[in-house]
């Protein structure tokens, strides 16, 4: 476990995990009233949470896989990353691939929250990279 401190807006809910084993905590809806999200619409979503994560650690926001397979429901920049020196609300990008609209009701469980270390690379110029077998191949290269 890492440390995270917390700051809410009054009425919004801590994020919490559902069960022992769960990786990630869930991320209630902060809303004054009902939000719909048309069909191929996208609503950022606030959730009325403000964390400090220390440094050297990221917190990635997730789709929850029951308003996936359900409603069509996902966040289209997953994993979102939020960074250690980011103080501001965490607001939820919410896309709606569903066929039907759907609401988004004030504390909805509507994202999960998981805790990452970070690794920053150190960027080394150079005329040439290693060869493999692979080498350039991407893009289904390997096919299906």
């Amino acid at each position: 476990m890492i440390p995270v401190k917390i700051k809410l807006k009054e009425g919004a809910v801590i994020p919490g995990y559902q069960t022992k084993g769960s990786a990630g905590a869930d991320l209630c809806a902060f809303l004054e009233s009902p939000l719909d999200i048309g069909p191929g619409k996208t609503e950022l979503v606030p959730t009325g949470v403000f964390i400090e994560i220390p440094e050297g650690y990221e917190a990635q926001v997730r789709p929850r896989s029951g308003l996936a397979l359900k409603h069509g429901i996902t966040i289209p920049n997953t994993p979102g990353t939020i960074d250690s020196d980011y103080r501001g609300e965490i607001k939820i990008i919410m896309t709606n691939l569903g066929t039907g609209a759907f609401t988004v009701e004030n504390g909805m469980r509507i994202a999960q929250l998981v805790f990452a270390k970070v690794y920053r690379g150190e960027f080394i110029e150079t005329e040439r990279l290693n060869e493999t077998a692979r080498n350039e191949g991407g893009f289904g290269h390997s096919g299906l």
